[in-house]
């Protein structure tokens, strides 16, 4: 079949074979021609939520700039003969392949993360093929969770908290800018957002790797977040994602104290602001991206999504690293994002924005771009218009 992006708000339906397994190589090619990481760092690696955006980027970095052995969990769409799998099913793939070219161990658990089922098979895999982990990196964007304990679905709200919200945002496809009304979360939207996107499924899998004595000492896990600028702040700190993220920094420290017999170390990181599936559905983010992009490109310290995971492991990761903590014990990776003198001029051309001087003003064409490239489109050198088999890699 002939494949072409099919999108509805703020997702695509397909995914291109040949194109994600030219994104991921791409991925991996920035890293090989950057500089190593330590040898003698991490040797085995768990990935949760490894299939898009910062944890494939990690788990990128992990294998072909470490030389680790990188486990990954995802849950993921498989293809039919009529129908492309998930991005993520394809990227899964591609970076298994490129891994076993170069002698690199890399296996994927396709399935829920937040079930004891893949608990238990992530533990026993580890058991037979690795021995021990020694970074655990936690990356999970996943709307709904289902609470292995009780039961209860729990689906996630981004709303903000106590009254509406009149903010500015952008239509991605039209590139229309406006004002959007958004409703305040009941008090049943924010336990539940606090259920899926807080630190508890983070905290019961460090129990579980512990209880089964899979992790090695001086071990270390990390939770990706996001803060952005006071400009983000009201669909953020001050809403339903704010309380989930204060539930992780409470799981950062609990985890913690739980890793001091094994001279562990719990971090949450706070990273810059990228495409991704999860971020296009956020209501005022496609606006803020597209200024913040680019005045970053503008004044060169724009990062892709690889680059600032490369640059994470490199320079707060790796053993011996003086590491950027604030207040919280966070680590803070999203400096360039708010340097003063890029904050100054996205705060600058945040309300004199419009439909008619976004493309002056902003990268929106940027965005768009960025966000076809997780489905595998957009990339140079892939011949979209040449019949694909959806049931395998472009590269088989």
């Amino acid at each position: 079949m002939i494949v072409k992006p099919r999108i509805r708000g703020f997702i695509c339906t397909t995914a291109h074979p040949t194109g994600c397994a030219a994104h991921v190589a791409e991925q991996i090619d920035w890293v090989k021609g950057s500089p190593d990481l330590a040898k003698e760092g991490f040797k085995n690696v768990l990935v949760l939520g490894c299939s898009g955006g910062y944890g494939l980027s990690s788990r990128i970095v992990a294998a072909f700039g470490a030389g680790a052995n990188t486990l990954g969990v995802s849950f993921e769409k498989a293809p039919s003969e009529t129908k492309t799998a998930s991005a993520g099913w394809y990227n899964n793939k591609a970076l298994e392949t490129e891994a076993a070219q170069q002698g690199l161990y890399a296996k994927t658990i396709d399935g829920d993360a937040f079930s004891d089922a893949v608990r238990e098979e992530v533990i026993e895999t580890i058991r037979q093929d690795l021995g021990e982990i020694d970074l655990i990196v936690y990356s999970l964007a996943s709307p709904v969770r289902t609470n292995p304990v009780t039961g209860e679905v729990h689906r996630s709200s981004i709303k903000p908290l106590g009254e509406v919200l009149d903010i500015k945002t952008v239509h991605v496809e039209k590139g229309e800018v406006s004002n959007v009304s958004l409703e305040p979360a009941t008090q049943q939207e924010a336990s539940d957002t606090v259920k899926v996107m807080g630190g508890e499924d983070w905290e019961i899998w460090i129990d579980a790797l512990l209880e089964a004595e899979v992790l090695s000492p001086g071990v270390k896990t990390v939770a990706y977040t996001y803060i952005g600028s006071e400009l983000t702040w009201p669909i953020y700190w001050e809403g339903t994602l704010g309380l989930a993220k204060a539930d992780l920094d409470r799981a950062s420290q609990a985890i913690a104290e739980k890793l001091t017999p094994l001279e562990g170390d719990a971090r949450v990181a706070v990273l810059k602001a990228i495409v991704s599936q999860a971020s296009a559905a956020i209501p005022v983010v496609p606006l803020y991206a597209a200024l913040l992009f680019r005045v970053m490109k503008d004044q060169g310290t724009h990062e892709q999504c690889i680059e600032h995971i490369h640059r994470l492991f490199a320079t707060q990761l790796e053993a011996g690293c003086e590491m950027r903590l604030d207040e919280s014990g966070r680590i803070r990776l999203d400096d360039l994002e708010l340097a003063d003198a890029v904050q100054q001029e996205v705060k600058e051309r945040w309300p004199v924005v419009t439909t008619e001087n976004l493309s002056e003003l902003g990268d929106l064409a940027g965005f768009r771009l960025d966000f076809l490239k997780i489905f595998g489109f957009g990339l140079e050198g892939v011949d979209y218009d040449a019949e694909v088999d959806p049931m395998r890699l472009g590269t088989e």
